[in-house]
């Protein structure tokens, strides 16, 4: 299928899982590349759970870089085919394309892995993408760039 374009801004980002809903969240320790991504119950403040999704560079079709809204330098970054949050420069943030796919979207890596999330707290991985519930994801728009 062929991309499906995102408007630039912060969001939430749902994972597609069986029980309570679930955010993507970045974990408060860093270990061996930075935060863990995983998936878990909406925290009362935003500070881990909101995401700025924004084209990597201002041509069009160019792919997408998400990083924490509240922690502009610290962006997704791939090791190991798991997700992690670090603050690093950004030309090493992971780049991301988002396909359409029944009932959310598919969040690809420049590499066509999809993320999957297996259940609440365990780490995002990227996977071969299949269609399976643990790969999609609802995009929950929040707010455009540069607003409160």
């Amino acid at each position: 299928m062929p991309p499906v374009p995102v408007r630039p801004g912060i969001y939430k980002i749902h994972a597609h899982i069986i029980g309570p809903s679930a955010l993507v969240t970045a974990t408060e320790h860093a270990v061996k590349y930075g935060a863990p991504v995983i998936t878990d119950r909406q925290n009362p403040l935003p500070i881990e759970q909101d995401w700025i999704i924004e084209p990597s560079e201002s041509i069009p079709g160019a792919p997408y870089v998400i990083h924490l809204a509240h922690h502009e330098g610290a962006g997704l970054v791939v090791q190991e085919d798991k997700l992690w949050v670090n603050a690093v420069p950004r030309a090493e943030w992971a780049k991301f394309m988002f396909e359409g796919v029944i009932g959310g979207v598919k969040i690809l890596t420049e590499k066509h892995l999809a993320f999957r999330s297996n259940h609440r707290g365990a780490q995002i991985t990227l996977v071969e993408p299949k269609p399976e519930f643990q790969e999609t994801f609802t995009l929950e728009f929040v707010s455009p760039l540069n607003e409160d």
